[in-house]
C-alpha cells in the first residue's frame, strides 16, 4: 500500500505543469576540519568553511573558504607541536593552503603506530579537540592477481588476499593509482572485519573513482589490461572508519530519493570532519593484457 501511495505521488508530479519557486533557506557557516596522521609523515590539517550546498561554486568562493591564522597543536601525550600553515599553488588557480610540521623547529615528530594523537584547533575565538589512533596492527594484503571480465576484455578486476588478525575491531581505507598517478577511492573505499575476523579473504579492490564525475556503473570498478596499479592500504581506528563509511554512504546515494537518510559521522565536536590515524603500506601490482 505504501508502495502504491508513493507511484501516486509521483504520478501526480509528474502530471503537474505548474512551476514551482522553493525558497531554501541558507545554513549557517560550519568549520570544516580534515585533520590526518600517516605512518612515518608529519601531520596535516586543512581548515575551510562550510558552503552552501545549493550554490555554484566559484573559485573566488573556494579559496576564501580557507581559515587562517589558527593555532593548531599535535601531541602524542610526551610530546606537542605546533603546526605552521603552508600552501601550494595548482592547477586550478586555487591556492590550496594547509597546516603541518614546521621542520625548522627541534621537537617536531611523525606518525607511529600504536600511538594515539591529540589534535587541538584554536581559530575565530572557538576551540575543537579530537583524539585519534595509528592502530599497531590490523589487516594485510598477502597477495594481488587481475581477472579479466569475461564480458568485456578491457576490463580488468584488482583482487586481493587479505588476512585479518584474531583481535576484533580492525578497519581499512584503500585508495588506488594507475600508472603513477594520484591515490584515488572508489565508492566504497572501506573494509571492517565484522564477518571475516580472524580469517583470510578474498576481495575485489575496486579502481579509484574521480568523484567531480559521473559513475559509469557499466564500467566502475575495474582497471584497464596492462594498468600499473599501486593501492594505498591504511589500518585505521573505528572512529575514522565510520567517518570514511558513512561519506561513501552519502556520495553513493546522492540524489536517489528512496535512499535512506544518514548523517556523516565525523569526531570532532563543534565541527564538521575528522581526525584520523593511518597505518600505511603499499602494494604494486601489473594487470594481465
Amino acid at each position: 500500500m505504501r508502495r502504491k501511495a508513493v507511484l501516486l505521488i509521483c504520478c501526480a508530479l509528474a502530471a503537474c505543469e505548474k512551476d514551482i519557486t522553493v525558497s531554501l533557506p541558507k545554513g549557517e557557516d560550519q568549520m570544516v576540519i580534515e585533520g590526518i596522521i600517516e605512518t612515518d609523515k608529519y601531520p596535516e590539517v586543512i581548515l575551510t568553511r562550510s558552503l552552501n550546498y545549493f550554490n555554484h561554486v566559484s573559485v573566488d568562493q573556494l579559496q576564501n573558504a580557507f581559515v587562517h591564522n589558527a593555532t593548531i597543536t599535535v601531541s602524542d601525550g610526551t610530546r606537542t607541536m605546533q603546526l605552521k600553515e603552508f600552501y601550494k599553488d595548482t592547477t586550478s588557480r586555487v591556492r590550496w593552503y594547509y597546516y603541518t610540521a614546521d621542520t625548522t623547529q627541534a621537537n617536531v615528530f611523525e606518525g607511529k603506530r600504536g600511538q594515539t594523537y591529540t589534535l587541538r584547533i584554536a581559530v575565530e575565538g572557538k576551540t575543537y579537540e579530537a583524539v585519534t589512533n595509528i592502530p599497531g596492527q590490523g589487516m594485510t594484503i598477502d597477495s594481488t592477481w587481475s581477472v579479466k571480465n569475461s564480458k568485456d576484455p578491457n576490463l580488468v578486476k584488482l583482487m586481493a588476499r587479505i588476512t585479518d588478525p584474531a583481535q576484533r575491531g580492525n578497519y581499512v581505507r584503500y585508495k588506488s593509482s594507475r600508472q603513477g598517478g594520484v591515490f584515488r577511492p572508489g565508492i566504497n573505499s572501506t573494509i571492517d572485519d565484522q564477518i571475516v575476523n580472524g580469517t583470510s579473504f578474498n576481495i575485489q579492490l575496486e579502481a579509484g573513482h574521480e568523484r567531480s564525475q559521473n559513475i559509469d556503473f557499466d564500467t566502475y570498478g575495474y582497471f584497464k589490461p596492462g594498468d600499473t596499479v599501486r593501492v594505498w592500504f591504511g589500518n585505521i581506528d573505528k572512529a575514522t572508519y565510520e567517518f570514511w563509511r558513512t561519506l561513501d554512504f552519502a556520495y553513493a546515494t546522492n540524489g536517489n530519493v528512496f535512499s535512506s537518510p544518514l548523517q556523516v559521522r565525523g569526531n570532532i565536536p563543534g565541527a564538521l570532519g575528522y581526525w584520523g590515524g593511518y597505518a600505511i603500506t603499499y602494494k604494486s601490482a601489473r594487470l594481465v593484457k
